[in-house]
């Protein structure tokens, strides 16, 4: 399992299925905007698209285009930004150093590098003068067997409501302009009574929501390609009483560390005011991650969690949707 500032994966071995590319919903007017913070142009060929995905394990991959080169990407919210495989990116030269190595699960990993991109595209939406990370994502392919041209992070989906239908294997995105912000929803959450609405954080380019067990408040940061959730191990016994351990597991990093991982069910969770009666768990030392996050984190959710209902974002308005 990677997991790093940029990606929590797991690796498991499963086909992986054509993907297409985005259908948009409404009119071929074009829309852009400005992230705040960043120099990429985002625009759009409709302001709402469905872009179908496939798997491999648990990860959903997409089909996308760095300049001149297209193939898999991974839909990571758990990584900053537009990640990309050193092996097919070679010939671009290097802004800029990162500042050092990062934690991860199994220890430090190594940053890569930093290069420009002038046009990224999925689908119908197009960026434009976009910055990437570098960094080798060999050992992604080799345990899938697939090649992996990168990771989609949080930086290109900042300004739009994403809403996940792994039953369907689609993937909704609407690129919310500044004067519809505080009014737009879309048709799938018209009907209220069948979602309830949790608040989120974004923080560096992370997405937090918070938990509640044994009346104790939990921070998770959201990885949609955490192919499993992941509790820390040094949370009080009150906490750890709540999972029913049912065996060991080996979690691999970006490298050729391994560490040991307890694996069961946590029981009665709450988010959002709704019950989680039973959510599988990996439990491991988190305290590497404080270095990615900046501060210390109870625990990762991913697929195991993200995959039990259609699942939504809205991260203009802060929003995450589950669907009952």
């Amino acid at each position: 399992m990677l997991i790093t500032r940029y990606a929590i994966l797991l690796f498991f071995l499963v086909g992986l299925a054509g993907i297409n590319p985005c259908k948009a919903l409404t009119d071929t007017t074009n829309h852009s905007v400005i992230i705040p913070g960043l120099d990429p142009i985002v625009t759009s060929d409709s302001s709402t698209c469905i872009i179908p995905f496939s798997r491999a394990g648990n990860l959903i991959l997409i089909k996308a285009k760095a300049d001149t080169t297209d193939g898999n990407f991974v839909l990571d919210t758990g990584a900053p930004g537009l990640i990309l495989n050193l092996t097919y990116f070679r010939k671009y030269g290097a802004m800029a150093e990162p500042d050092g190595d990062k934690g991860g699960i199994t220890g430090t990993v190594n940053a890569g590098s930093q290069i420009m991109i002038d046009s990224f595209s999925i689908g119908g939406i197009h960026y434009y003068h976009t910055e990437a990370d570098r960094i080798d994502l060999g050992h992604i392919e080799n345990s899938k067997h697939i090649k992996i041209l990168g990771l989609l992070g949080m930086q290109l989906f900042r300004p739009f409501e994403m809403i996940i239908d792994y039953e369907k294997s689609l993937l909704y995105l609407h690129l919310i302009r500044r004067k519809e912000a505080a009014v737009y929803k879309s048709d799938l959450l018209r009907d209220t009574s069948t979602y309830r609405t949790v608040p989120i954080e974004l923080t560096d380019d992370k997405v937090f929501a918070y938990g509640e067990l044994a009346g104790k408040r939990l921070k998770f940061v959201i990885d949609c390609a955490a192919e499993s959730n992941v509790l820390d191990s040094r949370l009080s016994n009150k906490i750890l009483a709540h999972v029913v351990v049912s065996g060991r597991v080996l979690l691999s990093g970006s490298g050729p560390a391994k560490v040991e991982a307890l694996y069961g069910d946590l029981e009665d969770m709450r988010i959002g005011g709704g019950q989680i009666s039973k959510l599988p768990v990996l439990i491991t030392n988190l305290e590497k991650m404080c270095f990615s996050y900046n501060n210390c984190i109870d625990g990762m959710l991913g697929f195991d969690f993200l995959s039990l209902h259609k699942i939504g974002f809205n991260f203009v308005t802060h929003k995450m949707y589950i669907w009952k």
